[in-house]
Parts: C-alpha cells; sequence; structure tokens
C-alpha cells in the first residue's frame, strides 16, 4: 500500500510548495484601476510596447458625461412646435379677423341690410381688407429682416462646428445622452503638450515617491504627490491593512521602462499618460511583532496619467493595471 501513497504525498507536497511560491511571491501593492483621465477617463489609452493594453477605469469620481462639453450634460429640448397660423407668433389673428366680418355681415342680415350692410356695403369691406393686406405685408417684412438681424453669426460658421467637435469626446453609449460621436482615438506617442526631460524625471519621481509614500502609510506625502480623488483610494487601502493588523512595506523602486501613450489638454488641464514597467520590493509584513506575512522583490508594469494646472506641478490622478 505504501508504494500507492508515495506518489499521492509527492503529487500534494509540489502542490503545497507551488502553492507557497505564489503567496511569497504575490503582489502586496493594491492592484485597482481607478482614478480620472479627464474627458478620456472610460477611453482605453493608446497601447504602447511597455504595455500593449490596459484595464479599463473601474473606480472614478468622473462620471460618463460629467466632464467635457455642456451638451452632453444637458439634454437638448424638444424644438418648439410650430403655431397653427397668424402673425407675429399669434395663431388665429387672421382667422378672428374674418371672423368679425362674418358676424358683421349676420348682424346686417338680421338689421335687414343684406349680408354686406353691417360694414357699409361691399365695397367698404374691400377697401378694408386691402389697407389689412398692406399693413399685414408691412409688418411681416420688418419681422423676417428683425429676425435675419437678430440670427447669430457664428451659427453655422467654422468656429462652432470646431468647438462642438472638439468636446465630442465620450463615445456613444456611456451615458450624458449626448449622442455625439466619439473623437477618434490618438496615436500611441501623441504629444498635444509639449513634454519635456523634465517632465519624464518628474513622472519618474512620483513613481518613487507615491509608492514609498504608500509603504510608509504617510497621506501627507501622498496629498503633494496625488489627486484627493487618488489618495481617498490609497486611505482605503491603508484602513484595510490596519484592520487587518499588517503593514504594506514598500522600497527600493527602480523604474526600467517607460513609454509615452498620449498628452492632450483640457481647458487649463495638462494631461499625461504614460506605460511604467518597474521593480520594487514589497513586502506584507505583521504591524506588531515584523513578521514578513507575503511579498518580496518583484516588478510591475502598469499605467499612471497625471496632471497639471498649466504651470503647475504634475499629480497622480489615475492607475490602470496592464
Amino acid at each position: 500500500m505504501l508504494r500507492f501513497r508515495l506518489p499521492s504525498l509527492l503529487a500534494f507536497g509540489a502542490i503545497a510548495a507551488t502553492l507557497a511560491l505564489v503567496v511569497s511571491s504575490a503582489d502586496a501593492r493594491p492592484k485597482f484601476s481607478g482614478g480620472s483621465r479627464g474627458s478620456q477617463t472610460y477611453s482605453a489609452p493608446p497601447s504602447t510596447a511597455t504595455s500593449p493594453s490596459a484595464r479599463p477605469i473601474e473606480r472614478s469620481m468622473t462620471q460618463p458625461g460629467q466632464t467635457g462639453s455642456a451638451v452632453a450634460q444637458r439634454p437638448s429640448a424638444a424644438p418648439a412646435a410650430a403655431p397653427a397660423g397668424g402673425m407675429f407668433g399669434r395663431p388665429g389673428f387672421l382667422g378672428g379677423m374674418f371672423a368679425g366680418f362674418l358676424g358683421a355681415g349676420l348682424i346686417g342680415m338680421l338689421m335687414g341690410h343684406g349680408l354686406t350692410g353691417g360694414l357699409a356695403g361691399f365695397a367698404s369691406i374691400v377697401g378694408l381688407m386691402l389697407q389689412i393686406g398692406i399693413v399685414v405685408l408691412i409688418g411681416y417684412l420688418l419681422w423676417t429682416w428683425w429676425q435675419r438681424r437678430t440670427q447669430p453669426a457664428l451659427a453655422g460658421g467654422p468656429s462652432l462646428r470646431d468647438n462642438a467637435s472638439a468636446r465630442s469626446g465620450w463615445p456613444i453609449g456611456l451615458g450624458g445622452g449626448s449622442g455625439v460621436a466619439a473623437a477618434p482615438a490618438r496615436a500611441s506617442g501623441t504629444d498635444e503638450v509639449g513634454l519635456t526631460p523634465d517632465d519624464f524625471n518628474d513622472f519618474e519621481r512620483i513613481l518613487g515617491e507615491v509608492e514609498t509614500g504608500y509603504g510608509a502609510e504617510d497621506l501627507g506625502r501622498l496629498r503633494s504627490r496625488a489627486t484627493p480623488e487618488m489618495v481617498s483610494y490609497f486611505a482605503e487601502e491603508l484602513a484595510a491593512n490596519a484592520s487587518n493588523g499588517v503593514v504594506n512595506k514598500i522600497s527600493d523602486v527602480k523604474l526600467l521602462q517607460g513609454d509615452l501613450s498620449e498628452a492632450w489638454r483640457e481647458g487649463s488641464t495638462d494631461y499625461a499618460t504614460v506605460a511604467m514597467r518597474y521593480s520594487l520590493v514589497d513586502q506584507t509584513v505583521e504591524r506588531d511583532g515584523g513578521r514578513v506575512v507575503e511579498g518580496g522583490p518583484d516588478e510591475a508594469v502598469e499605467i499612471w496619467t497625471f496632471m497639471r494646472v498649466r504651470g503647475g506641478n504634475w499629480l497622480l490622478s489615475a492607475i490602470q493595471q496592464a
């Protein structure tokens, strides 16, 4: 019987060793995909050599249709129904006038003067109608002239069309009810901001400071390197670690490879999305005693988006997993 049990024990031992290896090299750092990429929050960033694809944003305070065009935020009003008739938007003006003529004729008949007696004869009616017709014609011409004068000069001009195109960055079906076609995707590496080597140095520096700041549970440092939204996500992760009695220690962060996915502007705000592959020591240790629970040397590939108000400092605004 022993010869039948031995292979089973060996197989069990191999499985246990494999599971232990997986646990020891597990990624302790938070691996969510969240934050804001402005109007591109729900659009996939262009692929790069470092990261051919990215997980979509799963957590964001930016709702579909919230940013960008005001048209995407407010449903367009239904066109007003055309008036049934009349002049200057008053239905029944002419109908009421002829009803008055008919009423006057009927009164004339009751009084014994005939159909047209109420208005001193047929000639009087014709003359009155001609005078009213001239007044109505002049009024109509004045009204159409005034409408042309008050129409916006840019109603069909290229400036308004260009602005509408620039504000149509939300894809159809993501909410907002704009019904506007999505803007064409940018090519990988598109730079509409004009990034400099100093900007890329800032991205690398923020990578290290955010990771080590998280490992040190230093929310003050994180607030100076990330948007309030991202800090709130980090704070949730740190609170969960504290509740579990562990600390996620991160150190020795080193950028190995980085590629620009896209950089663009929205009003006075600049955005830059960068794919980065970096190494780090990532460990989860017991808060009391310092025993290593899991983790160790590791590598990660993530897509980070940075934002800045024109002339300000870059801040981390989104992280996406590759």
